[in-house]
């Protein structure tokens, strides 16, 4: 997949270092799979859910959630936010589609 935005992935790194490792390593088996649809997309990443057009993945045993929006037939992940929870709750990210 092509991963659109992913500057977001590694200010999180600087913001929330202790999921880091997490990001990282959800960044490079993204960029190398190819999953055709969501129920593909759960079995590779089994912490994803839907909420409307948004896909949300809960990142570092749920420390962060990073939340897309995926386009299988163009193989594109864009990253709309990358939240801790307090952020998340808010529910601002979801305004933006």
């Amino acid at each position: 997949m092509h991963i659109i935005t992913q500057k977001r992935i590694w200010e999180a790194m600087e913001q929330w270092s202790q999921t880091a490792t997490a990001l990282e390593a959800w960044y490079r088996v993204m960029k190398a799979s190819e999953p055709g649809d969501f129920a593909a997309m759960k079995r590779i990443f089994p912490a994803t859910d839907k909420v409307g057009c948004h896909h949300v993945f809960d990142i570092g045993g749920n420390k962060v959630r990073l939340i897309a929006v995926v386009h299988y037939r163009a193989k594109r992940v864009y990253i709309r936010a990358i939240l801790d929870h307090r952020g998340y709750d808010k529910g601002k990210w979801k305004e933006s589609s």
